[in-house]
This record gives structure tokens, sequence and C-alpha cells, in this order.
């Protein structure tokens, strides 16, 4: 019997999340690290955790995730955008419960570039009369 696996694409700011999920215990292997090692802050395990917990599909699936691009803020969220379109390729009854919290969503904020004559992307330098 072959298990059935889905896979999606996420992304964030420079990140892009390669998502594969499976139906299992609830492991989450990022980059082959479990996720808990990979992403040290507390704040970062609860966003990709989320999608899970609004789905209530939280320790019933394994989920292996390919992350690049990016600091570990930007990996996370886009690991939360690719799990959440994952879920909805496996079961599109899930879609409203993550449309409503806005998990589908692809967040565009991305850094401003560094404009000439200017010290960062809208500060300028100091202004001398004299």
């Amino acid at each position: 019997m072959a298990v059935i696996q889905y896979n999606a694409t996420g992304r964030r700011k420079r990140s892009v999340a390669q998502v594969y999920i499976k139906s299992g215990k609830g492991k989450i292997i990022v980059n082959d690290k479990d996720y808990e090692a990979y992403f040290p802050r507390e704040t970062l395990k609860m966003i990709i955790r989320q999608p899970l917990h609004v789905t209530g599909t939280i320790g019933r699936l394994d989920i292996n995730a390919r992350v690049s691009g990016g600091g570990l803020s930007g990996q996370a969220g886009a690991l939360r955008h690719g799990i959440s379109r994952a879920l909805v390729e496996m079961d599109n009854e899930l879609k409203p419960k993550l449309k409503k919290e806005k998990l589908l969503t692809r967040d565009p904020r991305e850094v401003e570039r560094k404009k000439y004559g200017q010290k960062s992307a809208r500060r300028r330098f100091q202004f001398s009369k004299r």
C-alpha cells in the first residue's frame, strides 16, 4: 500500500519552503533536522504549528520541509504558508478554516531597497546648511 504524499510551496520575504505532508505521528522535519532544533525561538515554533492547530490535525500528519533563503522569521512564515497550502491540497474542506485565519495569503511585504544618495531606504544623510 502506497502512502499518499501532498506537497506545496510557501513563501515569505526572501524565504521559500517546499513542504511534503503525509499521514503519520506528527513529526515535523525541516532541512533534515527536527523543527524544535532548527527554530530556537518558541514564537517561531508556534507560527509553524498554527495551521495544524486551526485544522485540528496536530499529531496526525508527518511534515517534511526544505527551506532556503532569508532568515529564521521568514523561513517560519514560509513554512506556515506551505503547510497551509498542502493541507488544502490534502483536504479541500479545510480551506474555509485556513482562509478565515488568513493562513493561505502570501504576505507581500518585502524589504524596501536602499536608494543612492541616502543612508538606507528612507533615511537621509544629515543635512548641513553651512
